[in-house]
């Protein structure tokens, strides 16, 4: 879910323009700052976005007086990452300098919110790298070639000519982004910060895919060419993007893919991030930021163990009660994956059919949520098919959110290479898990949030979001929204994402191989080989992230069992979720809120 944001051009000066007075700057009665900190943020976030034409594209605020950053893709170079910095340590010191003892509790929450928000950035720059959660630039799952074309083709808009003519823009301003990744690779070559050599075959796999069909032929120029017919805009769209992507994108990929070619021989073997230079360092700060806690590697392992024992003893009981009895749980799930009945045939019909019953899916689970919530939003959301040029280095299943100005839905993609790594008992928990009530309604209630700034209304760590997440799917078995065998469906993403956490940590803490964390999973979770597969290789090139799934779901479960302890016949699940309102908070910032909000809620008559 979260994008790179490298933020662009001579606009960086501008920070200088948001600068508080000085009465702003002092103490003052409770809540006499809050207007400065409002002006500060809002400066920021408008500021921010001229920086960085993308994130001005996915938050819809691409439009007006930055119609022009619609034209334009970040700068991946060292000028642009230099700038970046910059920006966020000045934007930092403004936050910091803002003194809280003016502002009202709120606002207080949202400064030290703020504050931990553009730290984050500076951890990685520590280390001389962009994310200590994504150390290799160029990989199976990362880099502009990977990255650009969707973000083409699933965020850049269509809807007059002037936004074919950014389309063009940008398609022509992509092979410096396919160069700028090819320098910084290099740069970080000789510190060992290259991806394994199986990871840059598949990623020139995926590059020789991207280049192979002739350039008419392109998703790239499809992309531009059926969406301004489809909206009726005349022009000779299809001719000049494929000028641009025969003059210029395809040499562009050529050289990058020489580039990876070459690269391979500086790839160190082994395949955790213990086999580069301050790996150990990077990785614990990588389960740093993405868990937003302390715990160490070994103790996110030893909890993952337990869990995994915990939850295969349910598995154990539900899959004994639909009459499968014989081998261990991954065996009979496993088994349960291979039945005729519970597949989707692999053919373009079985994965429309497949989409299709999703999307029944999320309305169902609709109805159910006013049960649970409060002010439900209704925010629209698409199911896509993740594209065919991406999908053996994407995700399984993901989701982009919708910009604030609602100029698109918000997105929940599925990767469909195989319909096998989807048996019909696992989807209805995906559904839940990425659309309602995961985070499609999630964030939803962040868009809606009118007393959030912008800017921390477009913020994330993946602890609350995914952790949320998972806690949704808990919350659908609740709710009553798994039937039969179903059951063995959410109890089994539960399962996996408790493997997740044995398996990040095994490969980046304790030297396990690739081959023997895919195996773990496939046993342990049942999944295919292949799905197990595809996973291993993400936490290996995105290190620490699937580690934030279960750490965040503890928490969340953990807070909600303490808030019903101490409320007793106050507490309701709609009260408990409106902490959803206050913004995405790092874990310890949201254990401190909801104790907050439970002595405020017994407090009252």
């Amino acid at each position: 879910m979260e994008r790179r944001d490298f933020l662009k051009n001579s606009a960086l000066g501008g920070l200088a323009t948001i600068g508080l007075p000085a009465t702003a700057m002092a103490a003052g009665s409770e809540g006499n700052g809050d207007a400065a900190f409002v002006a500060l943020l809002d400066g920021l976030f408008y500021d921010g976005l001229s920086l960085s034409p993308e994130r001005a594209t996915s938050t819809g605020f691409d439009k007006g007086e930055r119609a022009a950053l619609k034209s334009q893709l970040d700068d991946r170079s060292k000028v642009g990452r230099d700038r970046a910095l910059a920006w966020h340590r000045n934007a930092l010191s403004s936050l910091q300098a803002l003194d809280p003892a003016g502002l009202s509790p709120a606002v207080k929450r949202q400064r030290e919110l703020a504050i931990y928000t553009q730290n984050r950035p500076l951890l990685s720059a520590h280390f001389g790298i962009d994310s200590v959660q994504r150390p290799y630039v160029l990989s199976q799952s990362g880099g502009a070639y990977f990255s650009v074309p969707d973000f083409l083709d699933s965020q850049h808009t269509i809807a007059t000519v002037a936004d074919a003519e950014a389309y063009l823009a940008r398609l022509d301003a992509m092979p410096h982004a396919i160069d700028q990744d090819s320098e910084r690779q290099a740069e970080l070559a000789p510190r060992g910060l290259v991806a394994p050599v199986w990871a840059l075959e598949m990623t020139l796999k995926q590059m020789r895919a991207l280049r192979a069909p002739a350039a008419g032929d392109s998703g790239m120029v499809k992309s531009l060419v059926r969406r301004a017919a489809a909206k009726g805009i005349a022009g000779d769209w299809a001719v000049r993007a494929t000028r641009i992507v025969a003059e210029r994108v395809y040499p562009a990929i050529d050289r990058q893919i020489a580039f990876v070619e070459g690269l391979r021989a500086q790839s160190p073997a082994g395949d955790g991030a213990w086999r580069f230079k301050d790996g150990d360092a990077i990785y614990a700060a990588a389960l740093a930021e993405a868990t937003t806690t302390t715990f160490t590697p070994d103790e996110v392992h030893r909890i993952g163990l337990a869990q995994v024992a915990e939850l295969t003893a349910q598995l154990d009981g539900v899959l004994r009660a639909a009459g499968m009895t014989t081998g261990s749980v991954g065996a009979r799930l496993s088994a349960l994956n291979r039945r005729p009945e519970q597949l989707y045939p692999n053919t373009d019909e079985g994965r429309a059919a497949l989409l299709a019953s999703l999307n029944v899916g999320i309305e169902a689970m609709r109805a159910r949520l006013p049960r649970a919530f409060n002010n439900v939003p209704t925010d629209p959301l698409e199911i896509r098919r993740v594209p065919v040029e991406i999908q053996d280095g994407a995700p399984n299943g993901y989701y982009y959110r919708a910009p604030l100005d609602g100029s698109r839905p918000a997105i929940y993609w599925i990767n469909l290479r195989d319909t096998a790594d989807w048996p019909k008992y696992g989807l209805p928990d995906l559904t839940y898990h990425e659309g309602v009530p995961g985070h499609h309604l999630q964030l939803s209630y962040v868009n809606h949030a009118g007393k959030l700034p912008l800017l921390l209304r477009n913020v994330f760590n993946s602890a609350y979001t995914e952790g949320w997440a998972l806690y949704a799917e808990q919350l659908a078995a609740e709710l009553g929204a798994f039937s039969g065998i179903e059951q063995a469906g959410y109890l089994q993403s539960l399962l996996f994402r408790a493997t997740r956490l044995v398996v990040d940590t095994g490969l980046h803490d304790k030297r396990w191989s690739r081959e023997q964390a895919t195996a773990f999973m496939a046993e342990t979770t049942g999944f295919p080989r292949g799905r197990s597969a595809s996973e291993i290789d993400r936490y290996i090139c995105q290190i620490g992230q699937a580690c934030s799934y279960k750490i965040g779901h503890n928490m969340w479960v953990r807070l909600r069992e303490r808030a019903q302890a101490q409320l007793g016949p106050k507490f309701s699940l709609g009260w408990f979720h409106e902490i959803l309102n206050e913004g995405i908070l790092p874990l310890a910032m949201l254990e401190t809120r909801v104790d907050q909000r439970i002595a405020e809620r017994m407090a009252q008559g």
